[in-house]
């Protein structure tokens, strides 16, 4: 009898190649994304459908800032498309959404429309969807820092009660408790790095690299990761079992 396959409680997509897959088809950036935006629906279906508790896809990056703005304006249309249309049907199948990053530098539109769909879904106890928006993890970090930096001062807190544990309390993440920690990074257009993308919550993470991009990105292609984290011995800095050094 075969063994199912392991599932990752909580997967990170790092949603790349957009616009070189529209520009190697001889189309602007823009239509890439478009169709990018497409495959949304059919994943996050499909990991609620497969067992996964949380699913992280990274939307905009803090550096993605300095992208010309015809293209920073075509994203935001997608954004706010995306949760006008989707946010009933997310309701229905019972998913909780959120959104980390800097929120204060969107459109005051944006803000209202992410705190309205947030507010909405806050109830659903189903997959923990999140998208990081205006996100950097070291602007994270260093968020996180000041933070408990302020509650030491004014008696919150005291330094030597710092610890991994509470660290992981000041985090944009924070609200996903023990789901926080990341089990499965998934990026796709083939490049190999992590790009400032949940350093604190992948430390033991597995990574899959594709050079599938974004918007080739199946449900077909989701399962091929999800196997081959299944396959993945995680001794999170131990040794495997019966190894003698």
């Amino acid at each position: 009898m075969q063994k199912s396959p392991e599932i990752p409680r909580h997967v990170a997509i790092i949603m790349d190649g957009n616009g070189r897959w529209a520009q190697n088809r001889g189309h602007s950036r823009v239509y890439g994304h478009v169709r990018g935006s497409g495959r949304l629906k059919a994943i996050i279906e499909e990991a609620d459908k497969i067992g996964v508790k949380a699913l992280t896809l990274y939307a905009f990056s803090t550096e993605n800032w300095t992208r010309p703005e015809t293209e920073l304006s075509a994203l935001w249309k997608l954004l706010r498309k995306y949760l006008r249309k989707e946010a009933e049907n997310l309701h229905r199948n019972n998913v909780r959404f959120r959104v980390i990053g800097e929120v204060e530098r969107l459109a005051p539109d944006i803000q209202d429309l992410i705190r309205s769909v947030s507010a909405k879904l806050s109830r659903n106890t189903g997959l923990q969807l999140t998208f990081a928006v205006s996100y950097g993890s070291r602007r994270e970090l260093a968020r996180a820092c000041q933070l408990f930096a302020q509650d030491c001062l004014e008696g919150k807190r005291h330094i030597e009660e710092m610890s991994e544990q509470l660290m992981s309390q000041y985090l944009w993440t924070s609200d996903l408790g023990e789901l926080s920690e990341v089990d499965l990074v998934i990026r796709t257009s083939g490049e190999i790095r992590v790009s400032n993308f949940l350093l604190w919550q992948a430390a033991y993470a597995e990574f899959y690299f594709t050079d599938i991009c974004w918007p080739d990105f199946t449900t077909d292609r989701l399962r091929d990761a999800v196997l081959y984290f299944s396959g993945r011995e995680r001794r999170f800095g131990s040794l495997r079992t019966g190894a003698s050094t």
